[in-house]
């Protein structure tokens, strides 16, 4: 159970009381689509591209975006859960204030997307894409990020949570000011300078000075 303080304030999608529910039904997506103030649950996305996709006010429960590939996509105040998001495509989205929750995130790409109050809580996202992201007040946690790529992204007010980053790659990507110290990071791989002013454990410590070459004396 995480017993860390919320330092990074994130905003909660602001959804409607009320909401139009569309329950195990077939859609389609069209190019400059918008969805607003809406409730799905276990429907089929029978659209696998649309361009310019704008997602306002909505919750998407038991949904399959697997494979699906949404270009200019913009999402606000948005709710997944239990969703499968696996292999889709939303590279260069603008996502303010959405969540997570219990998702598939595996192969996910979100390079050169923009990221603000965020949360991914009890995902697995081994090998999603997050280079070149901006991402600005983001809690993550509780999440699988084994074999996941976070290069040359840029992290203002970011949390890692109780996640695992074994075997990622996080070069470029400045972790300063952010608390790395009840994550795994074995075979991650940074830069020195990436790591400069991150908070670590003790033993986090030893081992990341073990990867640039140096040596601890006991």
């Amino acid at each position: 159970m995480n017993t860390k303080k919320d330092i990074v304030k994130v905003a909660k999608p602001k959804l409607m009381r009320f909401m139009e529910e569309i329950n195990s039904e077939a859609i389609d997506i069209e190019d400059e689509y918008e969805m607003n103030n809406i409730s799905f649950s276990d429907c089929e996305i029978r659209t696998k591209t649309a361009d310019k996709l704008k997602v306002d006010g909505v919750i998407f429960s038991k949904m399959d975006f697997k494979d699906i590939f949404l270009k200019s996509l913009e999402l606000t105040d948005v709710r997944f859960e239990n969703c499968d998001l696996s292999n889709a495509d939303f590279s260069g989205a603008v996502i303010h204030r959405a969540e997570f929750i219990n998702c598939k995130l595996m192969g996910l790409n979100l390079n050169e997307a923009s990221l603000n109050h965020l949360t991914i809580n009890q995902c697995n996202c081994k090998f999603i894409l997050m280079n070149y992201v901006k991402m600005k007040n983001i809690i993550i946690s509780d999440c699988i990020f084994e074999s996941s790529y976070i290069q040359e992204s840029k992290l203002d007010k970011v949390e890692f949570r109780n996640c695992n980053f074994k075997q990622s790659q996080l070069s470029g990507t400045s972790l300063s000011g952010v608390d790395l110290s009840d994550s795994e990071f074995e075979g991650a791989g940074f830069r020195a300078e990436d790591l400069k002013g991150a908070i670590v454990s003790a033993t986090q410590a030893v081992d990341f000075s073990k990867i640039f070459g140096l040596k601890v004396k006991g």
